[in-house]
Formats: structure tokens, C-alpha cells, sequence
């Protein structure tokens, strides 16, 4: 993957909409001093380039009922089937996130399930008829933070 040149406006543009995604283009070009023209055609060229991914609201699960956040390391009975344990995990709407890793997990996940209950029929149910050998669930207490890769001033190599 490249690293992608960001000039000292890029990255004021990107701390900006990362605070606030929905701040109006016209009031990031106030604060950058640039007309909202540039910035339209800024953000065009950032979200072709990949570096912005889009933008998006983020649901609580704890206040649609999910209380229960767990990272479960995956091995499978047969590696070779990464693509299709994938595809699969993408069907169970509670896994938010999967992960290719090194070190003896296969693959890690982030889960999100209504109770420890509901965690069990989860890994029982819909993990495990997958091909794990095993796996290694870990619950999270509670998050202390998260957050975006900050924008910071960096310097760029050509």
C-alpha cells in the first residue's frame, strides 16, 4: 500500500472532519481559509486516494441492548479455509469486526452479544459449525477509549 503525500491543508481538512463529520464543507474552508470549492475538490481527491473511507454514524450497542463485547481468537481445523470462514462471518450481523493475525490465532474477532447467554449460543451456534479446532474468547469490561488514527504533523517522504 502507498503512503499517500498530505500537504499541511490535507491535514487540517482531516483533523477537522475527523472532529466533527458532519461540519459543513463551508465552515472547514473558514477555518482553512480557502474557498469551498477547495475543499469539495480536497475531499474528492482524499476519498479517491483512500485515505478518507467515508463517513458514518456510530450505534451504541450497549443502548440497543448488547452489553456484552467480547475479541475471540479463532483456530480452524483447516486454515486453507480462511476465505470461506469469512464469508460466513460476515453473515452473523453480532461479528463488528475480523482480523487476519500473526501469532497462534488464525484469525480475531470483535463480538457483540446481549449477555454472556447470548455470547455462548453465539460461539456454540454460529462459530463453531464453521471448522474451529477451538477458540479463545476474551470479554471486555468495558472500553476505555476509542478512537481514529489522530492526524498528526508529520512529516511526509516522497
Amino acid at each position: 500500500m502507498a503512503n499517500h503525500y498530505l500537504d499541511e491543508l490535507d491535514r487540517k481538512i482531516l483533523r477537522l472532519i475527523a472532529e466533527d463529520a458532519r461540519i459543513p464543507f463551508l465552515e472547514v474552508a473558514r477555518l482553512c481559509n480557502v474557498s469551498g470549492a477547495a475543499i469539495h475538490q480536497r475531499i474528492q481527491k482524499l476519498t479517491a486516494t483512500g485515505v478518507l473511507k467515508g463517513s458514518q454514524f456510530l450505534v451504541s450497542p450497549e443502548k440497543l441492548g448488547y452489553e456484552t463485547c467480547a475479541f475471540i481468537g479463532l483456530f480452524l481445523k483447516d486454515p486453507e479455509q480462511f476465505d470461506r470462514v469469512v464469508d460466513e462471518l460476515k453473515k452473523i450481523p453480532e461479528v463488528v469486526e475480523c482480523h487476519y493475525t500473526t501469532g497462534s490465532f488464525d484469525m480475531f474477532i470483535k463480538i457483540f452479544a446481549h449477555n454472556n447467554h447470548h455470547l455462548l449460543e453465539i460461539i456454540h451456534d454460529k462459530l463453531q459449525p464453521l471448522g474451529l479446532s477451538r477458540s479463545e474468547t476474551i470479554i471486555s469490561f468495558h472500553s476505555a477509549f476509542d478512537r481514529q488514527l489522530p492526524i498528526l504533523d508529520m512529516l511526509n517522504e516522497d
